[in-house]
């Protein structure tokens, strides 16, 4: 068990005793290699934080790939306020769209450096869609920064008061010329 600092309203907080819990990417899961489409100049000039982590997956259309929705970029560090939780910030959001039109709210947590994901950020994340977006299903994303241009993205869900993960891919962003053949048949598999 660990304490926690939550937010409980305008300008409140609170100390909770949550199980312990840390997202972390695996080591054992495979690198997918997704062809770079980041504009060379963004490349050059990003940096390793989150702001530069949101503009490489929006460019290489990450949360899409993950997914396997149509999303849309809504806004980007939204501050807002959720009841009895206070003011929160959304990195980013997301709507998306499936093949059958059903709607997708999208909180996108990211962490760049050595930050790692933050469990109360993603609960506060589903709780804002629950309350601003009743009606549409909650995906909440969180991604990170790890070695060799690869991206870990997480699907996070709360289950019984705790974050827990529904799936995790790593994408590593490599130039097309760069794609192994037979990797791109076995991703079929």
């Amino acid at each position: 068990m660990e304490w926690v600092i939550e937010l409980a309203g305008r300008s409140r907080y609170r100390f909770s005793l949550v199980k312990a819990n840390r997202i972390l990417p695996r080591e054992d899961l495979i690198d997918i290699d997704i062809p770079d489409a980041t504009p060379e100049i963004i490349g050059k000039y990003a940096l390793d934080d989150e702001q530069a982590l949101l503009a490489i997956v929006r460019y290489n259309r990450l949360i899409d790939t993950f997914l396997g929705l149509t999303t849309y970029s809504l806004q980007n560090h939204l501050r807002t306020t959720v009841k009895d939780i206070g003011q929160i910030e959304i990195d980013e959001l997301y709507i998306g769209l499936d093949k059958r039109g059903c709607h997708y709210a999208i909180p996108v947590q990211a962490k760049g450096g050595k930050d790692q994901i933050g469990i109360v950020q993603t609960k506060q994340d589903i709780r804002f869609v629950e309350v601003k977006f009743p009606g549409i299903r909650c995906r909440a994303i969180a991604v990170q920064f790890m070695e060799n241009r690869t991206i870990a993205l997480f699907e996070l869900t709360l289950q019984d008061d705790e974050i827990k993960v529904v799936e995790e891919r790593h994408y590593r962003l490599v130039p097309a010329e760069k794609l192994k053949p037979a990797a791109i048949r076995d991703y079929g598999d």
